[in-house]
């Protein structure tokens, strides 16, 4: 007889709350369902009602560790709208700002995944080493997250030219320390027990899911968006793809570590980009957005992220439709984690890096005083296709 193991909706491995149900036969994981709908906040909706610079200041909020991808991508949306060029001084500065970011994440992510497995020397490693990152984005923006860096056309602060070699040198303390992290996690013989053959998904399994990142860089499937389709200074600059063969929880780890060099190396590119263009363009003055549909994506430390958005010709979105990246990333946990023991479980659910607060949807609707169901998922689906369809006909 199977057992069910619930890991939520409240659990020290999820940083929001989300509830998986394990169904196991002894040690073995046989399915697993989930709920959610715990922390839904109704951001798009929000978004209706903000003019388009308010706007970049509530998608900052949708994720905490990427809170500038989102803005990074409702830029791309609405100066695709706009068909608006912004300076390269701005390009730079906007990836100077993502990579800091992807550092930052990734570094966050191996901290809690040695936490995860016990080991907490490399939690305290790791966080330790995130805090000169930390530090640079206080010295560029004035806070050490929800950097508040974007807007339509441009960047709201220019980082000066006498400031570049305080931060490349805070870069190379990074890249010190990344080392001596890395050389931990690489060599260690019980990450290798713990993390090697599990939680695998094949290629196959990622395309089948559509997963982005990381997740699925490290099954051999070499897609990034800033590569792809490149967006502000990536193709100006080199750089590389970082994939791994395996599939597997220790793939995962590889390639966010070896990722963080070659966020270092674009960073330092873009700084010295930063000193052939002139200082104080940073932007192009925008009065108006025309009534159009547009799209932008851009490379968060988990995958792409998406955003959608019509205007009128109006100072606001009328819809505005995000995809975050572990909206398809938690689904792969359905394949990485049957046939795993339950020990294995939730680090297979862990190297994803889910975000579930940035995923949440409205799932049902009820009646607060009776408790009875008012609408389900399928009428909501419904009710947004026939709202998006009268939307596209405005």
């Amino acid at each position: 007889m199977s057992k069910i193991i619930p890991i939520g909706p409240y659990h020290p491995l999820q940083e929001e709350p989300e509830l998986f149900k394990l169904y196991c036969e002894g040690e073995i994981v046989k399915d697993v369902k989930w709920e959610t709908g715990y922390n839904h906040r109704g951001i798009e909706k929000l978004s209706e009602s903000k003019t388009f610079d308010q706007v970049f200041f509530l998608v900052e909020r949708v994720c905490g560790i990427c809170s500038t991808s989102h803005p990074f991508a409702f830029a791309n949306c609405i100066e695709e709208i706009g068909e608006i060029e912004v300076p390269n001084r701005a390009k730079y500065i906007r990836t100077i700002i993502a990579e800091l970011e992807r550092i930052h994440s990734h570094l966050l992510w191996v901290g809690l995944a040695g936490h995860f497995l016990g080991y907490n020397t490399v939690f305290m490693w790791a966080w330790k080493y995130r805090e000169p990152v930390l530090d640079l984005f206080e010295k560029i923006s004035g806070n050490r997250n929800s950097y508040a860096m974007f807007k339509i056309g441009g960047v709201r602060r220019d980082i000066e030219n006498d400031k570049i070699p305080e931060i490349k040198k805070i870069l190379d303390l990074v890249k010190k320390k990344t080392d001596l992290l890395t050389g931990a996690v690489m060599d260690d013989p019980v990450i290798h027990a713990r993390t090697k053959g599990v939680g695998i998904l094949t290629k196959e399994d990622i395309i089948d899911f559509a997963a982005v990142g990381p997740t699925a860089r490290a099954s051999g499937i070499a897609i990034d968006v800033r590569k792809d389709d490149p967006y502000a200074a990536y193709p100006l600059i080199n750089w590389k793809v970082i994939t791994a063969e395996e599939g597997d929880v220790f793939a995962k780890a590889k390639v966010r570590l070896l990722e963080m060099y070659e966020s270092v190396s674009i960073i330092e590119q873009c700084l010295d980009g930063l000193k052939k263009e002139p200082e104080g363009q940073t932007e192009i003055v925008v009065k108006n957005i025309p009534e159009g549909i547009g799209t932008g994506h851009a490379e968060a430390p988990r995958g792409e992220v998406f955003h959608f958005a019509k205007t009128n010709g109006s100072n606001y979105p009328v819809r505005h439709k995000i995809r975050a990246p572990s909206y398809v990333n938690i689904a792969t946990f359905k394949k990485s984690c049957i046939g795993q023991t339950i020990s294995d479980a939730t680090i297979s659910l862990a190297a994803v890096d889910p975000c579930y607060c940035c995923t949440e949807r409205l799932a049902s609707v009820y009646d607060f005083g009776s408790g009875h169901k008012i609408l389900g998922g399928e009428e909501l689906i419904r009710i947004s296709q026939k709202q998006t369809d009268k939307l596209l006909k405005l």
